[in-house]
């Protein structure tokens, strides 16, 4: 597999490659169990969700009411579909970092414990959001994400470990509940417009980009004035880093004006969501035949293709059951596992023991272990191991060396064993962030400089 970008029709590629590596199989099947019996916080653990909020201390400090309603969204949010629709960045897919993502607004009005008004602890009017939020991408071993809230009363609370926590403007799931609650999966059809052609009324001639949403631009621009309180109004659409348009919605938000779009400057108006900004990536890579609905996480794939049948479970195969082939010394000899090790199976232990002396002694050894020390030590897989971790999916990648190496295979130095230990390192750079022990970057050398990519503010965003 090739380095990705996102440029031309590498974006389609790059979403394809997040499909494959970013949410695994075996995580959506345990958080779905675990949310199936009410086990939300379990459900968090098995996608990789930290949870940074306490219902009960939240009770004491904003009232019951709202203890109630965080406990109603928390036991219906699917983290592992969150996760799945969380913004991404090229060129790895991986999730964008030092983000604060708002996944549900609650208003207050001067409550306090028990429902009662309390001067000391009044909010009058206040908003407190429940948000996702993703590290720095210093601290983005295992891309975890954190869940917790933030009070728009007291904005300075919480700030000592993340970098942003203030809820952004342009990623707002708060209006897209279809992206992280189980119970609004299915608006994702309409949504995302899969319930109907690609078309527009817009006037376009400043817009050539087909992976925008410009057909849903107008009735989303209408749900964020409603959320905001406005009846009517113009909204900033971001195509990028430096280019802005606004779009007016006319005679009103019900629809009765023409919308306009012109090409001018919008920073104080309110943003699009990113989500309404572009078509679905699921939906794209649907229409271009690149990805099957059964690849789908199974909530976004009843949305999308509602009349699909069901696909009978693979069948699977023991591969490490099967031996490879290698040329050495004018025959063909096997190589396989015994015992779960990877070793050759035509050379008896005398004759391994001998070859392994002269290889030590500067000599050439047998074909068959060097076949054996290449793949301990750049295995063809090495690419899709790298991803694997590069996702947080280190039971998959450790899954896949086994498959290879065998369960009690002991690791040679090379590039394979660097990536281990590698990831295994930056794990305990992210617990020193979540431990409040290290509050920025950690000094790096030259060689040790991150892409513009990977930054806490990259330049290119992942799109579809």
């Amino acid at each position: 597999m090739h380095h990705l970008t996102v440029t031309g029709s590498s974006r389609l590629s790059l979403w394809r490659h997040v499909r494959e590596f970013a949410v695994p199989l075996s995580m959506i099947e345990s958080a779905t169990a675990r949310r199936a019996v009410g086990d939300w916080a379990g459900a968090c653990a098995a996608a990789r969700v930290d949870v940074d909020l306490d219902l009960r201390s939240l009770g004491r400090t904003y009232g019951r009411e709202l203890a109630s309603q965080l406990r109603t969204d928390l036991r219906h949010l699917a983290p592992d579909l969150l996760r799945w629709h969380l913004p991404r960045i090229a060129p790895d897919g991986l999730l964008r970092p030092g983000l604060t993502v708002s996944l549900a607004r609650y208003d207050l009005t001067g409550q306090a414990a028990g429902g009662t008004t309390c001067p000391e602890r009044r909010h009058d009017r206040a908003t407190v959001h429940l948000v996702v939020r993703t590290p720095p991408a210093w601290a983005d071993a295992g891309q975890r994400i954190s869940l917790a809230l933030w009070d728009a009363s007291r904005p300075g609370a919480g700030r000592g470990r993340h970098p942003h926590p203030r809820p952004g403007r342009r990623f707002r799931l708060d209006l897209h509940r279809h992206l992280w609650d189980a119970r609004r999966a299915g608006d994702l059809r309409a949504r995302s417009g899969a319930d109907r052609t690609p078309g527009s009324t817009l006037e376009l001639n400043v817009l050539q980009d087909r992976s925008c949403a410009v057909d849903r631009w107008a009735d989303e621009a209408r749900l964020l004035l409603r959320a905001d309180g406005q009846a009517d109004g113009a909204v900033a659409v971001r195509l990028g880093g430096r280019r802005r348009l606004v779009l007016d919605l006319g005679a009103g938000a019900d629809g009765a004006g023409t919308p306009r779009l012109t090409a001018a400057s919008g920073s104080r108006l309110p943003v699009l969501p990113d989500a309404a900004t572009w078509v679905l990536p699921d939906l794209a890579l649907l229409r271009a035949g690149l990805i099957d609905a059964d690849r789908l996480h199974p909530l976004v794939a009843a949305a999308l293709t509602p009349d699909r049948l069901p696909a009978a479970p693979p069948q699977t195969t023991d591969d490490r059951a099967g031996a490879h082939i290698v040329e050495c010394r004018g025959a063909r000899h096997r190589i396989g596992l015994v015992d779960g090790v990877l070793v050759p199976l035509d050379h008896d232990a005398a004759e391994i023991r001998r070859e392994e002396l002269l290889a030590a002694l500067t000599g050439t050894p047998l074909p068959c272990l060097r076949v054996i020390d290449e793949v301990h030590r750049h295995p063809e897989c090495l690419v899709d191991v790298r991803a694997r971790l590069d996702h947080g999916d280190t039971a998959g990648a450790l899954a896949v060396v086994e498959d290879l190496l065998g369960p009690g295979a002991l690791l040679r130095g090379g590039a394979l064993r660097e990536e281990l230990e590698t990831a295994a390192l930056r794990r305990v750079t992210h617990g020193l962030f979540r431990a409040g022990l290290v509050g920025h970057s950690p000094a790096r050398g030259p060689k040790d400089r991150r892409p513009r990519d990977h930054r806490t503010h990259p330049r290119h965003a992942a799109r579809p």
